[in-house]
């Protein structure tokens, strides 16, 4: 087996994901390319592993433990993009960091009256002292 064969298709798929973690602005597909680059480094590590003829397998096993490493990962990727999908009603990465710099800043046009960012009726738990101001206000 020629070693350029793998090589050359790793490199393409590498590349493929490395272009859709820069282009894409979805959560998600961006989530997509980074496993796509990380089976672009197992295929590498299955095909030099073959290469070398390691009697130990040491590439299959690195490949292995990449795949359990590549599984969680996308897990708790696809845990937050759901989480802040819900909250902020979009999973597109130029919203996420207008919100995180809007979020730092007092007093722009997101902010409520009391300072905080304006939401659709969620109180988080660090919004403790606004809950407790409504509720005097609707008792008074």
């Amino acid at each position: 087996m020629h070693l350029a064969y793998p090589a050359v298709l790793a490199a393409l798929l590498f590349c493929t994901g490395l272009y859709g973690v820069l282009a894409r602005r979805n959560a998600i597909l961006v989530l997509m390319s980074v496993e796509l680059m990380l089976n672009a480094v197992n295929l590498n590590l299955v095909a030099f592993d073959v290469w070398l003829r390691d009697t130990l397998h040491s590439g299959q096993a690195l490949t292995l433990f990449t795949i359990a490493i590549a599984a969680a990962e996308i897990g708790i990727g696809l845990a937050i993009v759901l989480a802040v999908y819900r909250n902020r009603g979009s999973s597109a990465i130029d919203r996420l960091r207008d919100t995180a710099e809007t979020d730092a800043g007092a007093g722009t046009a997101d902010a409520g009256a009391d300072g905080h960012p304006a939401t659709a009726g969620n109180v988080t738990a660090g919004d403790t002292t606004a809950g407790h101001t409504k509720n005097a206000e609707a008792t008074a």
